[in-house]
C-alpha cells in the first residue's frame, strides 16, 4: 500500500495500520451511533465526521481541512488521488491543498466495526475541522431566496431539506438555535454533502432575527395552517424580489410568535383529507414554486 500511496502523490508515512479500537488516536471515531453523544461532542469538539468518498470529495472541495481519515485496504485506492491533498482531485478544479499531512488510519472491517459501532460499507470516513459559522448578515448578502428552519430536529429531514434548497435555487439557509446538527453524519448524508454547497448559518435570537432580515429587505413567509394564510400558487404569482421561507418543525409547526413575526402566511393546498406535507417534502415544494430564472 505505501507503494500505491506514493504512485497517488500520498506521503507513505502517512498511513498509520492499526489493530486496536482503543488505540487514542482514533478518538474522533469513536461511538459514532450514539446520537446523543456526538450531537453534543462533535461541535464541542470543532469537529465533525464525513462519511463515504462522495462526501469526502465535495467536503474537501469546499475547502473544509480533514483532521484524519479512516477506512479498510480495500477502499483505499479507490480515494488515495484525493488522499494526497489536491482539492482539483477533490472534484471542483480548485487549486491548493488540504490535508495533505493528516493521518491516514488503514484497519481491518472488524477493527473498524468495533470502533465506530457500523459495519463501514460507504469506504472511507475523514474527520473534518468544523468551520466558523459566518453571520447571518454575510450569509445573506445578495440572497434572493432563503429557508429558514425552525426548530426541525429530525436528521434526515434536515438533511433533505439542504438537498432540495441545493437543487432548486435557494441562495442560502438558516437554522434557528434548536434545531439539528446540518453537519451531523446523517444530516450530510442525506444532503447527499449539498450542506457543503448552500451557505448557511445559525440565526439568534429567535424569532427576534426576522427583524434583521426584514430590515435587509426580505419578506418572511411562514409556512402554515393557518386562516390568514394565501395559498402558494397564488403568493408564488406575485412575490417579493426577496423571500424567506420559514419551514416549522416535523410535530407542531411554527411557534405562534415566529407567525406573529412573519409578513404573510402561506399555505400548500392539500387533498384526500391529508392536512400537511413532511417538513422536507413541504420545502421541496414551496422552493420549486418559488423558483426565479
Amino acid at each position: 500500500m505505501r507503494a500505491q500511496a506514493a504512485a497517488h502523490g500520498v506521503d507513505p508515512a502517512r498511513l498509520v495500520f492499526v489493530d486496536d479500537a482503543a488505540d487514542a488516536r482514533l478518538a474522533d471515531y469513536t461511538q459514532l451511533t450514539d446520537v446523543a453523544l456526538r450531537r453534543v461532542r462533535e461541535p464541542a469538539e470543532g469537529m465533525f465526521i464525513a462519511e463515504s468518498e462522495k462526501i469526502i470529495r465535495r467536503a474537501l472541495a469546499a475547502g473544509i481541512a480533514p483532521r484524519s481519515f479512516l477506512m479498510t485496504p480495500r477502499w483505499f485506492a479507490g480515494i488515495a488521488d484525493v488522499l494526497g491533498g489536491s482539492s482539483a482531485a477533490a472534484g471542483e478544479g480548485q487549486a491548493g491543498a488540504l490535508g495533505e499531512e493528516a493521518p491516514i488510519f488503514i484497519g481491518s472491517a472488524e477493527v473498524l466495526e468495533s470502533l465506530t459501532g457500523f459495519h463501514l460499507h460507504r469506504g472511507a470516513l475523514a474527520a473534518m475541522a468544523r468551520p466558523v459559522l459566518p453571520t447571518v448578515e454575510t450569509v445573506v448578502a445578495g440572497a434572493r431566496r432563503v429557508v429558514i428552519v425552525e426548530d426541525v430536529v429530525d436528521h434526515t429531514n434536515l438533511g433533505a431539506i439542504f438537498r432540495s434548497a441545493a437543487g432548486l435555487g435557494v441562495d442560502a439557509v438558516l437554522i434557528t438555535p434548536r434545531s439539528a446538527d446540518p453537519l451531523y453524519r446523517r444530516s450530510i448524508r442525506v444532503s447527499m454533502g449539498t450542506v457543503f454547497q448552500v451557505p448557511w448559518t445559525r440565526i439568534d435570537p429567535w424569532p427576534g432575527g426576522l427583524a434583521a432580515l426584514r430590515a435587509a429587505g426580505f419578506h418572511t413567509a411562514a409556512l402554515a395552517l393557518d386562516d390568514r394564510a394565501v395559498s402558494l400558487r397564488e403568493f408564488a404569482l406575485s412575490a417579493p424580489e426577496r423571500v424567506a421561507l420559514i419551514m416549522g418543525t416535523e410535530g407542531d409547526g411554527l411557534r405562534r410568535s415566529t407567525l406573529e413575526a412573519a409578513d404573510s402566511t402561506v399555505l400548500i393546498p392539500m387533498a384526500g383529507g391529508v392536512d400537511s406535507l413532511n417538513v422536507a417534502a413541504a420545502t421541496a415544494v414551496a422552493c420549486y414554486a418559488l423558483q426565479q430564472d
